[in-house]
């Protein structure tokens, strides 16, 4: 009988993702670990293997579309199978593979059909928040839905398949469908002439992040001027005899000097969870990287034990792989501390926001010559503002404090660094 190809979950987290590609076409004889398809997920697209042998009978979700983790997306036929076992079962390939139910929603026939929708679904399903909403707007019944989810779990795209397969009823008139005054769903009143560009995984899980960890994460926030005339002229130095594409930046000293004062104040080092206060033994330095979609965020692993050109070369090519969807999960996921700079940009301070699970985030600015007092006389240095977000749950004001006290130490004395 024919085999199920599910969409596994690639990364933590994942829900869903888009079949970027399908690098095998229907008819095709696969192998045990051929490369099926390209999957584009939330961080970066990765490869599907093949998990059996046999022939792709089926493409079941196309290129371009989304699909849900655990969710049916191709069928293997065996040795000698043809379009006509599809009659019969079919047998998963991995996981345990549930398709969505498009069931009719009855409720979408009443007038009152959100609202009815609405008060049974306040009754308690294994759905996401997200499908909840959904259901209530569109007057959809959460019973009777099978979900595509991890466990069975009701997911967005349950609810849309089964809005799409609901009865369309006439509507009375034109007037009652669609109000004068009411704008095209999502579009602001009063917005004119305008291109809708779709969100991409990745732009929708950086929201989905960002306003978790605005809402969940107490930050409080620590500001530091640092005097970087040394670090120019060392780094000035040190590119004089290097070739143009091997030079050190001023971002590679900054993950090198936070690795040194997490060292220094391993206290830091931490990750919050519900259930304890997780001290990280690793100094690993997770770095904002911008792409066409969205930042992404790739580790440096063990930065307080790799030199200044180790660093720069693996920033170098973790940066080139994210800005082409190329990285692999343990490249960008874990860590306790993340960097941003947007000093490039000519930006003088600005605060982030901490990247949950991490407990800090250090935001870099641009260096500027301002006048400062030296030994009762007023001199000109190059300063550098940086602000450390902190997640007051993990990491307390003093310790917060004593962390960015061992960073501005530590860049002001950047001869340290090479030792």
């Amino acid at each position: 009988m024919p085999i199920e190809v599910v969409l596994p979950a690639l990364s933590a987290g994942m829900e869903d993702a888009v079949i970027a590609k399908w690098l095998k076409a229907e008819g095709e004889t696969v192998k045990k670990g051929d490369l099926l398809a390209e999957v584009e997920t939330d961080k970066a697209t990765m490869e599907l293997e093949a998990e059996a042998d046999g022939t792709l009978g089926r493409i079941l979700v196309g290129d371009g579309k989304r699909a849900n983790v655990n969710q049916a997306i191709a069928l293997l036929f065996g040795e000698g199978e043809d379009a006509s076992v599809l009659a019969g079962p079919v047998a998963p390939v991995s996981g345990a593979p549930v398709t969505a139910a498009l069931t009719p929603a009855v409720a979408a026939t009443k007038p009152l059909a959100a609202v009815a929708a609405l008060a049974e679904n306040t009754v308690r399903h294994a759905a996401s928040p997200l499908a909840r909403r959904l259901a209530a707007d569109r007057g959809v019944a959460l019973d009777g839905l099978t979900g595509s989810g991890p466990k069975g779990r009701i997911v967005r795209i349950d609810v849309e398949r089964a809005a799409q397969s609901a009865p369309v009823v006439a509507p009375v008139s034109a007037a009652a469908a669609q109000p004068m005054s009411a704008a095209p769903k999502g579009v602001p009143p009063g917005i004119g002439p305008h291109e809708a560009v779709p969100h991409t995984s990745m732009r929708r899980t950086i929201a989905r992040r960002l306003l978790e960890a605005k809402q969940t994460v107490p930050h409080f926030y620590l500001n530091a001027d640092c005097d970087i005339d040394a670090l120019l002229a060392l780094r000035a130095e040190i590119n004089a005899k290097r070739p143009k594409d091997e030079r050190i930046s001023v971002n590679d000293f900054v993950i090198r000097a936070c690795a040194a004062a997490l060292s220094l104040v391993p206290d830091a080092n931490v990750v919050w969870t519900e259930e304890a206060i997780l001290k990280l033994q690793d100094v690993d330095i997770a770095v904002a990287v911008a792409t066409d979609g969205g930042l992404i965020t790739p580790l440096i692993r063990q930065a307080d034990r790799k030199s200044l050109g180790a660093i720069s070369a693996e920033m170098k090519a973790l940066a080139a792989r994210a800005r082409e969807n190329r990285l692999k999960p343990e490249e960008f996921q874990g860590g306790g501390f993340s960097i941003s700079n947007l000093g490039m940009y000519g930006v003088k301070s600005f605060s982030a926001i901490i990247n949950p699970p991490q407990s800090a985030i250090l935001a870099v600015g641009a260096g500027e010559r301002r006048p400062v007092e030296r030994d009762g006389q007023l001199a000109f240095a190059t300063m550098m503002s940086v602000t450390l977000s902190v997640d007051h749950r993990a990491v307390d004001g003093a310790l917060g404090a004593q962390l960015l006290a061992a960073f501005k130490t530590v860049i002001e004395e950047p001869m340290n660094l090479l030792v």
